[in-house]
């Protein structure tokens, strides 16, 4: 404990309601991962959009990142460890939320296109390359990618299997590659 220079020492027997007992310092790895978890926070409440969840998502990282963190790592390699037990987190929730499994979850993640300025330019090239598929290629891919469907929910649609779906999307996409737009 520090005492201020003018303040007397006490006895080490006489404890009163002013002292104050010192843990151990907590290691250089996991202050770093402390101080890093709001931005842990941050980043999982952009994602779930509320603060109940996103506290209870963030303390799970904790919970399962902290104990695992290599003593003496560097706080890049830490904080790298903590988002990437974020995105572990986050895909273990979302699953559970949106009763899908992870597989199929991270599949629909990883075909997400990112929100961003659309000029009508490629609004009509789309509606071109569209207009010149088959109406079920047509159609598997305005509810994947215009309406954002899940596969679930578009073999649900189409009165189909998910397995079928995936091999209708991934037909739809190539005959899409090969639309000419220039006749």
């Amino acid at each position: 404990m520090r005492r201020d220079p003018g303040t007397p020492e006490r006895d080490a027997g006489s404890a009163s309601d002013s002292d104050v007992l010192e843990l151990p310092a907590a290691s250089s790895s996991t202050a770093i991962a402390l101080d890093e978890l709001e931005l842990v926070y941050a980043f999982i409440y952009a994602r779930v959009g509320n603060r109940a969840d996103a506290e209870d998502l963030t303390q799970q990282v904790a919970l399962k990142a902290i104990p695992r963190l290599r003593q003496g790592a560097p706080a890049s390699a830490i904080r790298g460890y903590l988002f990437a037990t974020a995105r572990s987190v986050l895909g273990g929730f979302w699953s559970t939320r949106l009763g899908l499994s992870e597989a199929e979850l991270h599949e629909d993640l990883a075909m997400a296109l990112p929100a961003g300025p659309h000029s009508e330019e490629s609004a009509e090239r789309a509606s071109r390359i569209l207009a010149g598929l088959s109406d079920n290629y047509r159609r598997v891919l305005e509810l994947r990618f215009l309406h954002g469907y899940s596969l679930k929910e578009v073999a649900a649609e189409m009165r189909s299997t998910v397995g079928a779906v995936k091999v209708m999307q991934l037909r739809a996409l190539r005959a899409a590659a090969k639309v000419r737009l220039d006749g």
